[in-house]
């Protein structure tokens, strides 16, 4: 069975870090994402979707994220069952973040330079430079080949 994924949107609001009793890192936002298509009176529709990061994610959100950002999320989708003040039956989904990447870069949002670190729970691919960002392995071929241009014909 497979339940991944994954959305891009703006932060509605500013994370806000929180603990649980035993110390755990946790934030809750939402994001809000287009839909790809327009609606019958020619408009493009939002979703506003809840997301829920934990530990290591909830702390690199709340550091680097803030209202308007936009945010790459990926996790799998979660259905909670809660009763609210009334005591009737409730039911949510919400989206439990595995990793969140930057979807723009702050020059974009705030305008300014910014070199911004890598996202949490990027695949490490290469080595990590003393910029914060990362590099293409070394000793590797690159994936292009010099062609010998004596004949004059390609070579496929």
């Amino acid at each position: 069975m497979l339940n991944r994924i994954i959305i891009m949107g703006r932060l509605t609001r500013d994370p806000e870090l929180r603990r649980t009793q035993s110390g755990l890192a946790v934030t809750s936002f939402s994001l809000a994402v287009d839909r790809d298509f327009k609606n019958q009176s020619g408009e493009k529709e939002t979703d506003f979707i809840d997301v829920v990061a934990w530990r290591q994610t909830a702390e690199f959100v709340c550091n680097y994220f803030s209202k308007g950002r936009m945010a790459v999320v990926e996790g799998r989708l979660q259905i909670r069952d809660w009763k609210d003040r009334d005591g009737n039956n409730r039911r949510s989904a919400e989206v439990q973040a595995d990793n969140v990447y930057f979807g723009d870069s702050k020059r974009d949002n705030a305008g300014g330079g910014y070199d911004a670190p890598p996202a949490y729970g990027m695949p490490a691919y290469g080595q990590q430079s003393a910029g914060g960002g990362y590099s293409a392995p070394t000793g590797e071929p690159s994936g292009f080949a010099e062609l010998d241009d004596q004949d004059g014909e390609l070579p496929f």
